[in-house]
């Protein structure tokens, strides 16, 4: 229950879970989904700067790659920027970065010159996305998990929005036009916005995990451990994640369907994967985040499974529709578990090393799998593999859950 002396001292008058709280996430959604266009508006220019610059499809993925890195390892030094000075300094260098690496993109004679602006991209992206989920955690207690999942959806909500919105300005202006535009819009949208959530946050804005509430559950295991082991957890699920997300639509062509169809489960996918994100941010709020993760862990192995005995074109969109619905509340879960496990004071950066880790599992998913294939000449194996590293997830959160005690009462944490 919400008492008046659960304040999170950024003003006098904010309390958790209060409208306040809500006009906070709800500016912090808007954030994450005009900033989330770093991870999406390569993919869809990649054609085009491909035939510009006259260079292998390999060259030109390079840029994807980068971005990824820099999403990474930007996350981590956005968390600890947002765990020393706050959110709003995070998101200032953020929104400054994808600025600068939009109008390098847009600006740049070579392609070494395009992909190096796209690790700066990643990186100011990344304030958007494991940061505003640490920070959603501190305004909200009994609607926490919803809060953080709202948080994390602004990376697919930028991905329904954007992707269009990108390839209709690079055929109308071309994609240096589309670049500079694309800077200049961020800056400017997320500059207006940020200011509105500072007003919302009041003066105090440089630490608003001062008086947050303290973690909830007692996993019996020292800070650097704990996210020791969700760093392992959230590379294996993510290894397992990346086979349909990145390799659907070359499976389709390979089956005759076509690289459309493809696109077309991808797009399912990842809707999906909206209403997954919320509802399993309710479900955490009632379960807590362990017991989430590992329902959506052993849900998204059944749906690696499917693949491996059904293909057909039908089947492959139920199939696709089923992994969005399970996999999508799999990443905000991790932000949840560091939130209910580890002090306030470091919840941004232990969340940014977690997602630094699930990027890592995204890209060796994506490469492993395309390996596998190349050896085999088939997908089977590749899904076989996924399934093998999502069971590793599985196993480290049915260990966590066991260890799992509530802080102050010393029961266990039932899924109830």
């Amino acid at each position: 229950m919400e008492t008046p002396a659960q304040k999170t001292g950024t003003t006098p008058a904010f309390m958790l879970d209060s409208r306040q709280a809500w006009i906070r996430l709800a500016l912090a959604l808007v954030i994450g989904s005009i900033g989330s266009v770093g991870m999406w508006s390569v993919v869809v220019v990649l054609p085009v700067v491909q035939a510009d610059f006259a260079a292998t499809r390999g060259a030109a993925s390079l840029a994807f790659t980068l971005a990824m890195l820099g999403f990474g390892l930007g996350g981590v030094a956005t968390g600890k920027l947002t765990d020393r000075f706050g959110i709003v300094a995070a998101i200032g260098s953020g929104v400054g970065l994808i600025g600068l690496g939009y109008l390098g993109a847009g600006l740049s004679t070579a392609l070494w010159q395009f992909n190096l602006m796209h690790f700066v991209i990643g990186a100011g992206a990344s304030a958007t996305f494991g940061p505003l989920m640490a920070e959603a955690s501190h305004w909200f207690l009994r609607y926490r998990g919803v809060a953080v999942s709202i948080a994390a959806t602004g990376n697919y909500l930028g991905g329904t929005i954007w992707p269009p919105l990108v390839n209709w300005s690079t055929q109308s202006y071309g994609w240096r036009v589309t670049h500079v535009a694309i800077g200049a819009f961020c800056v400017v949208s997320m500059a207006l916005v940020l200011a509105l959530l500072r007003a919302r946050m009041g003066g105090h804005v440089v630490a608003t995990h001062m008086a947050a509430p303290p973690p909830k559950i007692d996993l019996q295991l020292p800070t650097n451990t704990l996210t020791a082991l969700l760093c392992i957890a959230a590379i294996a699920c993510c290894v397992a994640m990346a086979m349909p997300q990145v390799h659907i639509v070359a499976y389709c062509g390979d089956l005759g369907y076509g690289v459309a169809r493809g696109a077309e489960m991808l797009s399912l996918m990842l809707a999906c994967g909206i209403i997954s994100r919320i509802g399993s941010g309710f479900l955490a709020d009632r379960i807590g985040g362990i017991a989430t993760l590992l329902i959506g862990a052993v849900a998204q192995g059944a749906a690696l499974l499917f693949y491996l005995f059904f293909d057909s074109l039908v089947s492959l969109y139920v199939i696709s529709a089923m992994f969005g619905l399970f996999q999508g509340g799999i990443v905000p879960a991790y932000a949840i578990i560091v939130r209910e496990a580890m002090p306030a004071r470091e919840a941004a950066t232990r969340v940014g090393i977690v997602i630094m880790a699930s990027v890592v599992g995204m890209s060796l998913g994506g490469w492993i799998s395309g390996l596998i294939f190349d050896a085999t000449g088939s997908y089977a194996a590749a899904f076989l593999n996924g399934i093998g590293w999502n069971a590793l997830n599985v196993a480290i959160m049915a260990a966590l859950l066991l260890r799992a005690r509530r802080r102050g009462g010393g029961s266990r944490v039932a899924m109830a």
